[in-house]
């Protein structure tokens, strides 16, 4: 049977682009080794038994391939999926037209799951559990409810916080995944494969280069190859080397570890603003003009995991990894950079 498509529910459709660079099959996904041997053993048990595949949870940084997996999911069980985001689901009616819509083993894919309405969230208990939905008509002395028999299904939800989900909806996914930033390694891999499918030359010196400063993130390996693409293009002879996506990636202000200007911002303004910290969450935030959310959720764990600021009680820390990547010294005063 041959490649069951995605379809977007309440949300805007994938780009093109993207759903071309990502792997239709397990066998296609470079890494996460231990993760894709576990889905892999889930599908192919459901599969013998002519069962339905167990609820999933996904979660890890942005980028690392929750989504790909629920589309891969989808393949090898050969259902489809409706994909939707937990912010989208505004009301229990959003919900109720999604599950009602779901065939036998079909996958709802629920993007950011920890952002869903508490309301909307409690309605998801029994049709996980039961696969019926409760639903509530009218008001007051003529509130009734209707009970609607669903379809067997399967959620694949996919987190970013992980610690946000509650513990009753957390309890109710039979088959519970991190994913972790990838080794330079399989990010060269994920590179290569990319540029044959864009039609682009690269040699490998090319491909490690713009793997390495990728913070560990497929989508951001395949986000700069394109830029470099551009680059090689416009100003070199159509072909990827070291040389040429080094120039391209200083060109975008991506240095040799993967700091962009916002990276870079934050490291200096906890440095010099805030004599290395601590520095609280919110009023990191307002120094470098960026939501607090977004500075928890997409920079911060990379400069975390890297060991270039420290998260603690009192707030955020520099390191003394962090000292020396600006050529400074721990405790000493620093000169001021006009930030």
């Amino acid at each position: 049977m041959g490649e069951r498509f995605i379809t977007d529910t309440l949300g805007s459709p994938d780009n093109e682009l993207d759903l071309t660079l990502r792997p239709p099959r397990f066998q296609d996904f470079v890494g996460q080794a231990k993760v894709v041997e576990r889905l892999e053993l889930a599908v192919e048990a459901a599969r013998a038994r002519g069962d339905v595949l167990d609820h999933a949870l996904l979660s890890g940084p942005p980028g690392l391939g929750k989504t790909t997996l629920a589309y891969i999911l989808a393949n090898a069980m050969e259902v489809d999926v409706k994909a939707t985001s937990g912010p989208v689901i505004d009301k229990p009616a959003d919900l109720a037209g999604l599950l009602t819509s779901l065939e036998k083993g079909d996958i709802l894919f629920i993007d950011e799951i920890h952002r869903m309405q508490k309301a909307v969230e409690e309605y998801l208990y029994a049709a996980m559990e039961d696969f019926v939905l409760d639903i509530m008509l009218d008001q007051g002395a003529n509130a009734r409810s209707v009970r609607l028999e669903l379809k067997r299904f399967t959620l694949v939800g996919a987190t970013t916080r992980s610690g946000l989900l509650s513990a009753p909806l957390r309890s109710r996914f039979g088959l519970t995944n991190r994913l972790d930033y990838y080794a330079p390694g399989d990010l060269r891999s994920i590179v290569t494969r990319s540029a044959r499918i864009l039609d682009v030359e690269i040699d490998e010196e090319g491909a490690a280069e713009v793997a390495g400063r990728s913070r560990g993130t497929p989508r951001i390996a395949n986000n700069l190859l394109r830029r470099v693409r551009d680059y090689a293009q416009v100003k070199a002879d159509g072909k990827i080397t070291r040389d040429v996506a080094d120039k391209a990636l200083a060109m975008f202000d991506i240095d040799k570890h993967g700091f962009d200007e916002m990276d870079k911002h934050i490291l200096e303004t906890i440095l010099h603003k805030f004599s290395g910290g601590p520095v609280g969450l919110s009023s990191l935030a307002v120094a470098v003009g960026e939501e607090a959310d977004t500075i928890e959720e997409v920079y911060e764990p990379y400069l975390i995991q890297k060991g270039y600021i420290n998260r603690t009680p009192k707030g955020r820390t520099a390191t003394e990894r962090c000292y020396k990547h600006f050529g400074l010294q721990p405790g000493g005063t620093q000169p001021d950079l006009g930030l």
